[in-house]
């Protein structure tokens, strides 16, 4: 049962990963264009890129993720609590993912689209973290 839950968990990692990617990205454009029929399109991309992705890819990670530390014991390695930690992080970014879109949803997003160019590449970094914190168990 362990590899079903791993391979579950790999499955949701990699679509709650190209949701933070892509998100994001979405935000670049959607700050650029001013209002009508392109801003409604972006609306609805983002709106349905994290509810109908992003957040049941998250909630699913979580879940096969709690699982597999269980079941392999990790909860005293110290690599374990690193990787938690950008977890959690990859997690606020998520929220604040959220919030933004909600922003863009009621036309009042404030940001540029150089403040996402540069937010993009957050998910990115945390992401590195994680994979090495899994891989090499650096502590």
């Amino acid at each position: 049962m362990y590899l079903w839950i791993k391979a579950l968990h790999v499955i949701a990692i990699i679509s709650w990963m190209a949701g933070l990617l892509y998100l994001p990205r979405l935000f670049v454009y959607h700050a650029g264009v001013g209002s009508g029929a392109q801003s409604e399109l972006f609306k609805t991309m983002e709106r349905k890129l994290l509810r109908f992705i992003m957040i049941p890819a998250m909630l699913l990670s979580w879940i096969t993720g709690v699982a597999l530390a269980v079941q392999g014991a990790h909860f005293h390695a110290i690599w374990f609590h690193s990787k938690m930690l950008a977890v959690v992080l990859l997690t606020a970014v998520h929220l604040y993912d959220g919030f933004l879109q909600k922003a863009f949803a009621e036309d009042r997003n404030k940001r540029s689209s150089k403040f996402f160019r540069f937010y993009n590449e957050t998910p990115t970094v945390l992401m590195i973290a994680i994979v090495i914190f899994v891989i090499v168990k650096p502590f």
